[in-house]
């Protein structure tokens, strides 16, 4: 059986307001809490960045643990890229829409699920891999399915409630 790639990322963001507490006649106003994370990344992860991804835009970095993730948009695609400190690149997925996907790929779903509509797609390209997950819907079902190479593998498939 296939290696599962499970990710969870989880980001917190936190934005700033005015919280004010009132006592009977007294109003008391809090201070405007601001939380920034300007990341510096090592020469070597930037270099590789700009080589792997030379129209990146919107470029956000994190710190994950002992790595680096990158957070940007490229061919219309959202991207997060996990680079090691010397600048080898772990992982990167990036999710998008039926336009997004290779021709060959589009129609071999198309011809295998002919009454559904792809919702959303993501790529994920990982140690020499290269799999595409699509989410399909139809009028009753929710279906899963992966694509790696030739092979095609219906993944999950999900009644729809009524």
């Amino acid at each position: 059986m296939k290696k599962k790639i499970l990710i969870a990322m989880v980001v917190l963001f936190v934005t700033g307001r005015q919280l004010s507490a009132q006592d009977k006649d007294s109003t008391t106003t809090l201070p405007s809490i601001t939380v920034t994370s300007a990341v510096a990344v090592t020469k070597e992860v930037d270099k590789a960045f700009k080589k792997a991804f030379p129209a990146a835009q919107s470029l956000r970095w994190y710190t994950l643990n002992k790595f680096y993730l990158a957070k940007f948009i490229e061919n219309d695609m959202k991207h997060q890229a996990l680079f090691a400190k010397n600048g080898y690149l772990k992982y990167d997925i990036s999710y998008g829409n039926e336009n997004n996907l290779p021709e060959d790929i589009l129609t071999r779903i198309k011809n295998a699920y002919e009454d559904y509509k792809i919702t959303r797609v993501a790529n994920v390209k990982e140690a020499g891999r290269n799999i595409w997950v699509t989410n399909l819907e139809s009028l009753n079902n929710y279906v899963l399915v992966r694509v790696e190479d030739d092979e095609m593998e219906e993944v999950g498939k999900y009644k729809k409630s009524k």
